[in-house]
């Protein structure tokens, strides 16, 4: 029987030409018809991958009383937004709201505001969400946040934005697509058009001839859309992802499907495409808009920092049976060879805030 999804995008590809890879993602993870996030839950064992929050509570126990600390830096305000962006199954949010709710006041002043596409998604959010908090809404993007003081959350959000692949030939440079070989099946192509030099970083445009550079404008534009909403409304943004501080070049498109990866032209629909974040980039979007970027650090810097190795402590002496699962939470989400270094935070806040914990006072972006 034909897959309906790469029967729609080979039509695509039919009638129009080659996909750039920007185009290829959109379609693969957000198409109404069958796009991979509005079909499923991707999330845990049954799912395609799991998340941090999903790992263990500490997680979010750590962002919740970060975000109970933001809301008292900013005075804490009588009515605020707690947006999260691409909030999975609602997890990291509970834990959020348990921990940070604790704190008097917290409660009765936050608004929560999820940002979610998939209709599969916002069912599992409601159901889980909503015996915790009196308000809580849902958005499908960030062209309407609210006008309050804002703490928002985007744990793995930013690496499913699409990218854009440049290919750096011996006459310049070109656009990665996907078209259809000669067998009927997907495959990489070049794309028609100009040289594409002014889109490359000035940095990586003597990178070497066969080189791949990648460029996320809808990242940025995320980055620079939070930034200037908070030039504008005071708070605070954390943005946690697996990437680099760029600019630099490679291939890091890829596929996961059943927790292995995958080729991402096999199956599309079917299976979740990211790339790595260039952190970096997120920050001069953040500072374009008119906000103060802080970081990236590492992962496990930011949480050890703000305590999880003392939570754990707690969690494993009100329970000593768990003390070798919650062990071995602790050093996934911590360790240099884990998501300890590869996965970074970075925030985001508005310039007149002092440092957001854990940096110290001069603890500012190097991209000036």
């Amino acid at each position: 029987m034909p897959d309906s999804r790469s029967d729609k995008i080979r039509a695509i590809i039919d009638a129009t030409g080659p996909l750039s890879v920007d185009a290829y993602m959109e379609l693969c993870l957000t198409d109404p018809e069958f796009g991979y996030y509005v079909t499923r839950n991707p999330l845990g064992k049954p799912g395609d991958f799991v998340t941090a929050p999903e790992i263990s509570q500490m997680f979010g126990e750590v962002i919740g009383a970060w975000c109970a600390h933001m809301w008292m830096e900013l005075g804490r305000p009588g009515e605020f937004a707690l947006c999260e962006a691409g909030p999975g199954r609602g997890t990291l949010m509970q834990d959020i709201l348990r921990t940070a709710c604790q704190l008097p006041g917290f409660q009765e002043a936050v608004r929560c505001v999820l940002v979610e596409a998939s209709p599969v998604l916002q069912e599992q959010q409601r159901s889980k969400l909503e015996n915790q908090v009196d308000h809580i809404t849902w958005q499908t993007d960030f062209s309407n946040l609210p006008d309050i003081p804002m703490i928002l959350i985007a744990n793995e959000f930013a690496d499913a934005l699409p990218i854009r692949q440049f290919l750096h030939g011996p006459s310049g440079w070109s656009e990665r697509g996907i078209g259809i070989g000669a067998d009927g099946q997907l495959e990489w192509t070049i794309l028609d058009g100009p040289d594409l030099e002014p889109l490359v970083p000035p940095a990586l445009r003597r990178t070497d001839v066969g080189q791949i550079i990648e460029v996320a404008p809808q990242r940025d534009g995320f980055a620079a859309t939070i930034g200037h909403h908070l030039s504008r409304v005071p708070g605070a943004a954390l943005i946690i992802d697996y990437g680099y501080e760029g600019p630099m070049p490679g291939d890091s498109f890829q596929a996961v499907k059943a927790h292995e990866f995958t080729d991402p032209l096999q199956d599309p629909g079917n299976a979740d495409l990211t790339a790595h974040v260039d952190f970096s980039a997120l920050a001069k979007a953040a500072r374009s808009g008119g906000a103060r970027p802080w970081g990236p650090i590492p992962q496990g810097t930011f949480l050890e920092q703000l305590g999880i190795g003392p939570r754990a402590e707690q969690i494993i002496q009100a329970n000593p049976k768990r003390h070798e699962r919650v062990s071995r939470d602790l050093e996934r989400l911590t360790a240099v060879d884990k998501m300890g270094t590869l996965f970074k935070a970075l925030v985001i806040a508005s310039p007149d805030l002092d440092a957001p914990p854990p940096f110290p006072p001069d603890a500012g972006h190097a991209t000036k």
